[in-house]
């Protein structure tokens, strides 16, 4: 499973799968990277880590839903 990261950067936020320095993908709102990242991630099995503009770890998701190895509700 492929792990991608949402973070701040100088230009707004960037998705960028984990060891590339290259952003899959990029957007002005985080709001907006996070739509992307649903689309981009959507026929991918892949676990997507959200951070805040601290760069801390704010919310992890896995796509599919059902690749979710916690089985956590939500």
């Amino acid at each position: 499973m492929d792990t991608y990261n949402i973070n701040k950067t100088g230009t707004g936020w960037a998705l960028t799968k984990q060891g590339s320095a290259r952003p899959s993908k990029t957007a002005e709102t985080k709001e907006a990277i996070v739509e992307l990242a649903k689309e981009f991630l959507s026929d991918k099995t892949a676990s997507l880590r959200i951070h805040s503009m601290d760069g801390r770890i704010q919310e992890e998701r896995t796509y599919p839903r059902k690749a979710d190895p916690t089985r956590s509700p939500g």
